[in-house]
């Protein structure tokens, strides 16, 4: 298989990453970074739904070795947590980062320097975690680190609430996307995250991903490194909407999706407020969303989905 040069790179060499990177920034004067389309001043220091200003909040990177095995491969993906968030999931595992906003405030160049530092230790990607509501602050900081010589895949690892404004901005900079698809149903979208259209809207941006960047191309090294890649996290009761997402992938997306169908899920933050949250999915509920995408036509399921199940089960 031919050598992967990531996305932007062409874009570095036209100039048209660092436009893109001042198109993102003037975007900040009238917000609709996500999908919420708060349309506040966060370069004078407005703050909508996200909570986040002119400069991007982060907890932590570092390389992760969680991640699924084609990102994570033997030296970890370069993982950049964000802190909040533009969804209110009220079972959300990171609450402490999404919700309280723990991290500190970074400006590009420190962003961008982050992104070099991983480089230099070996991960296989740079891998941004939660970025709807700072996609100006990365793509200024990638024009920065690509410009010093960063030269590795970007996975755009989201919730799946994201504006089609910032997607556009993203054509040709992002060589992976891995959006959640975390509910079909519009009413349980608005309990159990606080958006009433997080459905459709979900659909139409991964509809706009798979147009850029195609099916998951994994290489002979087993990499991932360039193309879609959705997670769906089982949730108890069947209230992810499994069939109803699945079936959306197979006929609207591509059979070819590469899916990880998640069975991990256990309570935390406020899920004890919202049965059936506030138990464990159990391995009937597993079982059954397998075959539910199975039987939608899926074939690409992430290979490690079951034995993540059993550790967290065990633990």
């Amino acid at each position: 298989m031919a050598e992967f040069e990531p996305a932007y790179r062409k874009l570095l060499a036209s100039g048209e990453l660092r436009r893109r990177a001042e198109q993102a920034r003037e975007m900040l004067r009238d917000c609709v970074g996500c999908a919420r389309g708060c349309r506040v001043n966060r370069l004078a220091g407005e703050r909508g739904a996200c909570r986040t200003g002119e400069r991007a909040v982060v907890s932590s990177y570092f390389p992760h070795h969680g991640e699924e095995d084609c990102l994570r491969g033997w030296r970890g993906s370069g993982t950049i947590f964000f802190s909040w968030c533009n969804l209110r999931c009220r079972f959300c595992q990171n609450y402490e980062i999404s919700q309280l906003g723990e991290g500190r405030e970074v400006t590009e160049e420190e962003l961008a320097a982050m992104m070099l530092e991983l480089q230099e230790q070996g991960c296989h990607n740079i891998n941004l975690v939660s970025p709807s509501h700072v996609v100006p602050q990365i793509l200024g900081a990638l024009a920065i680190a690509a410009e010093a010589g960063l030269n590795l895949p970007i996975v755009y690892n989201t919730g799946g609430y994201d504006s089609m404004e910032a997607l556009r901005l993203l054509d040709g900079v992002i060589d992976i996307y891995m959006p959640d698809m975390k509910y079909a149903d519009e009413a349980v979208a608005r309990r159990l995250s606080g958006i009433p259209d997080y459905p459709q809207v979900n659909q139409a941006a991964v509809k706009e991903m798979h147009r850029q960047v195609g099916d998951l191309i994994i290489d002979e090294q087993e990499l991932a490194r360039r193309g879609l890649l959705v997670r769906h996290l089982i949730l108890p009761g069947g209230l992810a909407g499994t069939a109803e997402i699945a079936r959306f992938l197979a006929e609207e997306i591509s059979p070819n999706t590469y899916i990880n169908v998640m069975g991990q899920y256990r309570p935390a933050y406020r899920a004890h407020n919202h049965p059936p949250l506030d138990r464990p999915v159990t391995p009937e509920e597993v079982r059954r969303a397998e075959e539910e995408v199975r039987a939608a036509g899926l074939h690409r399921l992430d290979r490690r989905t079951r034995a993540r199940w059993l550790i967290w089960m065990v633990e």
